[in-house]
């Protein structure tokens, strides 16, 4: 008994970056292109999101196959398909993953302009005068550039503790750490969930400094309360690799070159990470 409360003692003590962050192999990656089928995703000129994130993920897999061979890779989609949020997270689960990632292409709101473009006569009373006649113009391109990544935002991490719950076996190396019938498991699970957002605010600037080394704007890593990351018992991000709004970008991410360069920041920020966390 003894020995018992003084483990729980130090579980609740110690950070949860000390516990947990290290230490855990990466064997499993789950990438997720976004959207796809029936949901297209942001639209730029030339192509679509759903597209876009599929070309990159496909070839980020088989980058990460290449250059970590004790890596399994799981894709949540490899054809023009559309699983659910939920399906998403739950084929991560349940295929037991260490690392979620989810690929989008990130789309401004544009602005909306309204013009002169002539004038009309109108009667008015027994005058007839001219008035200005106006046209509305939605414009869609953006200047805007730049690569961001998410995190899951705090308000939706009781979902992230509840999936951490319910798929604990996958949690540790060691079966059976958590027992689901003991109170304080309650406790430990907030630990892995605190760990888990510490871990994937790590892989975000790991893969947010590979595209600044590429000369690509970094627009940062921020939370945001995405279901995908959510519903996601294990460290997870969600990194947007330009936008499809602007004319440039558009064209870089329809290019090999542009698609290269995208998979490989992702996979070098994946190789960081999982160095450190290997320690």
């Amino acid at each position: 008994m003894r020995t018992k409360v003084l483990v729980f003692l130090l579980l609740f003590c110690l950070s949860p970056a000390i516990l947990f962050a290290n230490g855990k192999k990466v064997r499993k990656i789950v990438l997720d292109a976004g959207h796809g089928g029936k949901d297209i995703g942001a639209r730029g000129k030339i192509s679509t999101e759903k597209e876009l994130t599929l070309d990159v993920v496909l070839l980020l897999g088989k980058m990460i196959r290449e250059n970590l061979p004790d890596v399994d890779v799981i894709y949540t989609r490899t054809t023009d398909t559309y699983p659910s949020l939920v399906e998403r997270h739950e084929i991560a689960n349940q295929n037991g993953g260490d690392l979620f990632i989810s690929v989008h292409v990130n789309s401004t709101a544009g602005r909306t302009q309204r013009i002169k473009v002539g004038t009309k006569t109108v009667k008015r009373g027994k005058k007839r005068v001219k008035v200005p006649v106006y046209k509305t113009i939605h414009h869609r391109e953006t200047t805007t550039t730049g690569t961001e990544t998410y995190v899951l935002g705090l308000h939706r991490n009781s979902e992230k503790e509840n999936a951490i719950g319910e798929y604990n076996d996958n949690v540790t190396d060691e079966a059976g750490m958590l027992n689901m019938n003991d109170p304080q498991t309650a406790i430990i699970i907030a630990q892995y969930s605190q760990a888990y957002l510490s871990r994937s605010v790590t892989l975000g600037n790991k893969i947010q400094q590979a595209f600044l080394n590429q000369g690509r704007r970094d627009l940062g890593v921020k939370q945001k309360g995405l279901e995908v990351l959510a519903g996601s018992a294990m460290p997870g991000v969600l990194v947007e690799i330009g936008f499809i709004n602007n004319p440039d970008e558009e064209e870089y991410l329809n290019t090999q070159q542009g698609q290269k360069e995208v998979a490989n920041a992702i996979l070098k920020g994946i190789m960081a990470y999982k160095a450190d966390a290997e320690k």
